[in-house]
């Protein structure tokens, strides 16, 4: 299982930054893309130089709302419509009906925790104000959480995380939590995007403390 970064707010050498989070989630039988970034075009220049397919994606979800995790989705689909799409329950109708009309596979509205595909698994929405979903991945060697922004705060979306097993590990925005004590016990911490204190983060877990970017990858 191979995670990759295609869109953040830092970016290696060679790629494009921008406000937002997208990160491919590649296993043997399917490539799930997470989020879109702000920026479609800049989505794909990233996945080009990155040597991944948009083509080769067979499915999308979207963790909320907000335009950073949601920009790119038209440019996306446009490129390739067939992919199954699951957001959250709460999304607008018109945005529901705008990838609907784009996308040839299916638009899956989630509520509760329930399987993407095998190994792939989403907290269903969480939140009172803010709605997210959260995806979790069985790596085989322990569960990983990907987040969007963590509205929710870390400790709804691993309680959650924690009805399909152990977690070993998040991934992806952590917002301004300072919920220090719930990331003891984990393997990695892949802090991006929008994580505020990524400092204290990683003074209080250096060994487990990654920095992502786009082009950062890593196989689990």
């Amino acid at each position: 299982m191979k995670l990759t970064v295609v869109y953040d707010n830092e970016a290696k050498d060679g790629l494009e930054s921008g406000w937002g989070f997208a990160c491919l989630v590649e296993t043997n039988k399917n490539k799930v893309l997470f989020d879109t970034g702000w920026d479609g075009h800049v989505l794909l220049k990233n996945m080009e130089k990155l040597s991944i397919d948009p083509q080769s994606i067979d499915t999308l979800v979207l963790s909320h709302q907000h335009w950073d995790h949601i920009g790119g989705v038209t440019t996306f689909l446009n490129r390739n419509p067939n992919v199954d799409i699951y957001v959250p329950q709460s999304f607008s109708a018109n945005l529901k009906k705008e990838m609907i009309s784009r996308g040839k596979r299916g638009l899956h509205e989630i509520n509760g925790p329930q399987d993407i595909c095998k190994d792939i698994y989403t907290t269903g929405e969480l939140g009172d104000s803010i709605k997210e979903q959260s995806l979790v991945i069985d790596s085989g060697k322990g569960l990983y959480i990907i987040t969007g922004c963590a509205h929710p705060g870390p400790g709804s979306i691993i309680k959650a995380a924690t009805g399909y097993g152990t977690i070993s590990g998040i991934f992806g925005g952590l917002h301004d939590s300072q919920e220090y004590e719930l990331f003891r016990n984990m393997h990695m911490i892949g802090a991006g995007h929008c994580t505020v204190h990524k400092k204290m983060i990683r003074q209080l877990y250096p060994e487990s403390f990654v920095e992502i970017f786009a082009g950062y990858s890593t196989e689990l």
